[in-house]
């Protein structure tokens, strides 16, 4: 049976460790609401972007000079995937269940004879995915020195996406985050980035536009793979701090069981070993 001080220094390890989880969950808790808003205020510019581009790729459809970031290489037999993750842990399942997904699509690319190439943003996926995919992982872009995202983080991931794509490296590139939903939930997600996917118009629209059609797409096809990659970016930081503070919440609850248990069982062994003194005494004084 442990000692009474095995016991006291289990309890205050225990207690110590709960403070810790229960300052993280307050800071995950008090970043959140500002990362949620950023997610929910980078949803509507990115979603209309890919409609203004959805709109102009059907009037350009068949075209045999539309760009090459709408109409694409013209097979998928090199794939990138792109697995934007956190760079710190204590989080949950929040970058398990993104590098899950991931790994279901490159599975499903290798089976098909196809090569695949694996950019990471964040240090987490890149951890994970090493560990089977290390030959495929071509690059890795680590953000934890950044206190806050901007624009010009997902611009730069854009244009090394791009440049790759300009030098012929791989003919589709797929997107892999989290969509932020509540708290308690966030929805891995796959997009495709390359070839811009385009959804067919139920009742199709036509605009005259100046300049034509073809050199508005040149501008914006590569703007919208850094609005898209933006856009992941503040969703995965929404989800991140989301999953953290239950994460933490449920260490703190948790590490509170844990140390009523560790009191009963301290209590009980110091009960028991005054009942054990107190026999001894009487026994010895009827022995006399």
């Amino acid at each position: 049976m442990p000692s009474l001080k095995t016991f006291r220094n289990r309890i205050a390890s225990v207690k110590a460790t709960r403070k810790i989880t229960r300052a993280m969950q307050m800071v995950a808790a008090s970043k959140l609401r500002r990362a949620q808003e950023a997610a929910m205020a980078g949803r509507p510019y990115a979603e209309k972007m890919q409609a203004v581009i959805g709109t102009l790729a059907n009037s350009l459809k068949g075209n045999p000079v539309a760009p090459k970031l709408l109409a694409g290489t013209g097979n998928d037999d090199v794939q990138l995937m792109v697995v934007a993750t956190a760079d710190r842990g204590l989080c949950g399942g929040f970058n398990t269940n993104i590098v899950k997904l991931a790994k279901t699509r490159i599975e499903a690319g290798l089976r098909n004879g196809k090569r695949v190439k694996i950019l990471c943003v964040g240090r987490k996926g890149r951890d994970q995915l090493k560990r089977q995919y290390s030959k495929h992982i071509i690059d890795t872009i680590e953000l934890s020195g950044v206190k806050r995202l901007a624009f010009s983080n997902a611009r730069d991931i854009g244009r090394r996406v791009l440049d790759l794509f300009e030098a012929g490296e791989f003919d589709t590139a797929t997107l892999f985050y989290s969509r932020f939903k509540s708290v308690i939930s966030q929805l891995p997600t796959a997009q495709q980035l390359i070839p811009a996917p385009v959804q067919e118009a139920v009742q199709p629209k036509f605009y005259e536009y100046e300049p034509d059609e073809g050199d508005i797409l040149a501008d914006l096809l590569p703007r919208n793979v850094s609005v898209q990659i933006f856009r992941a970016l503040l969703e995965n930081t929404a989800s991140f701090y989301g999953a953290q503070m239950s994460a933490m919440d449920s260490a703190t609850r948790n590490a509170g069981e844990v140390i009523d248990r560790l009191t009963l069982s301290y209590n009980r062994t110091r009960q028991a070993m005054i009942t054990k003194e107190l026999i001894e005494i009487i026994s010895g004084a009827e022995a006399l």
